[in-house]
C-alpha cells in the first residue's frame, strides 16, 4: 500500500482501515508465537503500513 493510495480517503476510512491493521497486525504476532506464520515480512509490511495511515490521518487533522 502506497501513501498515494491513502491520502485520499477520508478520515473514517482512515480510522476504519487503521483498526484493520491492528487487527491483522496481532494475528499475524499470534500466528508467530504459534509458529504458524511462513512470510515474516508481512509483519514489517504491516507496521508500515499503519505508520503510513497513522501519518495520513494526522494530516487529515491537521488540515481540517
Amino acid at each position: 500500500m502506497k501513501y498515494t493510495e491513502i491520502k485520499d480517503k477520508s478520515l473514517q476510512e482512515l480510522e476504519g482501515m487503521l483498526r484493520d491493521k491492528k487487527l491483522e497486525l496481532f494475528e499475524l504476532r499470534m500466528k508467530l508465537k504459534t509458529m504458524q506464520l511462513q512470510d515474516t515480512s508481512a509483519i514489517r509490511k504491516t507496521r508500515k503500513d499503519i505508520a503510513r495511515i497513522k501519518t495520513a490521518i494526522t494530516e487529515k487533522k491537521r488540515a481540517g
